[in-house]
C-alpha cells in the first residue's frame, strides 16, 4: 500500500489540529486544557506570550483544578463537621489559646511528617471542635488526607472490627489517614470492651500517624475513660511523648449564644 492510500484509509488523518487535539486532550485526561486552551490561546496571541508561556498558564490551570477536585474529594470523606473554619472562629473569646501557636500548625504540615499529635483540652461548648475541624481542613487544603470521628462512633467501629477478627486491617486501614481526629473522647463508656481497642488504635498509630483529640476532662480524670489505671498511664504516656497541648479555658460559646437570644427577645 502506497503511503498516499495510507493517508486516506487513516480516519485521523481527515481531521484538522484543532479536532486530533480536542482527541488527544480527551484520552489524556487533560480536562483544564480542553475546556480552556482556545480561551488561553486568544489571550496569548493578544499578548505576544511564547510558547513556553502559554504551556505553562494551561498546566498552571489543570494543576490548580486538580488540587481544587482533590480537596473536594478530601474533605467529603474526612467528614469535617459543616460551617468550622478560622474565618468564623473567635479567638478573643478563648483568651487561653495562643492564636499564634495554633496558625503554625495551620500553616504546615510539618507535624505531621514527624507523627506529632494535638490534645486540645477544655470545658462543653469553647470552641475545641471547631479548632480541631478546621485544622483538620487546613492539612486537607495542603495535601493531607484527615477523618473526623466522634470518639463514641470510633470506638464502636473499632469494637466491631475486633467482633470479626478484623481489627489490625481496620487499624491499617486507618493508616490511610495522616491526621485522625477523635472529637470527645470523654464521652467514651467506661468498659473493657471500649477502652482496649481505643488503647491499640492509639498504640498503634504511636510514632506513625498523628491524632488529634479533644476532651473535656484533663489527663488526671482519664481513669474514668480507661477501667485499667496501668492502661491509662500507658495511652497517656504514648500521646504526650510527641504532642501539644492546648486548653480551652472560656465561657460556653452555646450558652453565650442562648443568653443573647434571650435578650433581643
Amino acid at each position: 500500500m502506497t503511503n498516499s492510500s495510507k493517508h486516506r484509509n487513516n480516519p485521523q488523518s481527515q481531521l484538522s489540529p484543532y479536532q486530533t487535539l480536542t482527541t488527544v486532550l480527551k484520552r489524556l485526561k487533560l480536562s483544564h486544557f480542553l475546556s480552556d486552551w482556545q480561551t488561553v490561546e486568544h489571550q496569548a496571541t493578544q499578548e505576544n506570550w511564547s510558547y513556553a508561556q502559554f504551556l505553562l498558564a494551561l498546566a498552571e490551570g489543570e494543576a490548580s483544578r486538580r488540587d481544587q477536585a482533590r480537596i473536594a474529594r478530601a474533605l467529603t470523606e474526612a467528614q469535617l463537621p459543616c460551617g468550622k473554619s478560622w474565618s468564623n472562629f473567635e479567638f478573643a473569646h478563648v483568651p487561653s489559646l495562643n492564636p499564634a501557636v495554633v496558625m503554625q500548625f495551620a500553616e504546615s504540615t510539618s507535624w505531621l511528617q514527624t507523627a506529632s499529635n494535638i490534645l486540645i483540652f477544655g470545658p462543653s461548648g469553647t470552641g475545641k471542635t471547631h479548632v480541631s475541624s478546621a485544622l483538620g481542613r487546613s492539612m486537607i487544603e495542603l495535601g493531607k488526607w484527615v477523618k473526623f470521628l466522634p470518639a463514641t462512633t470510633l470506638v464502636q467501629q473499632l469494637q466491631q472490627a475486633k467482633l470479626q477478627l478484623q481489627l489490625p486491617a481496620f487499624l491499617v486501614k486507618l493508616d490511610k489517614y495522616d491526621l485522625l481526629i477523635i472529637d470527645d473522647l470523654g464521652y467514651v463508656k467506661k468498659s473493657e470492651a471500649e477502652t482496649s481497642v481505643l488503647f491499640e488504635l492509639i498504640a498503634h498509630r504511636y510514632e506513625r500517624r498523628s491524632l488529634l483529640i479533644t476532651a473535656n476532662q484533663p489527663f488526671s480524670q482519664w481513669d474514668s475513660i480507661f477501667t485499667d489505671s496501668m492502661m491509662t498511664v500507658a495511652a497517656i504516656d504514648r500521646l504526650v511523648h510527641h504532642a501539644t497541648i492546648l486548653e480551652m479555658q472560656a465561657e460556653s460559646f452555646r450558652k453565650q449564644a442562648a443568653i443573647s437570644r434571650t435578650h433581643t427577645t
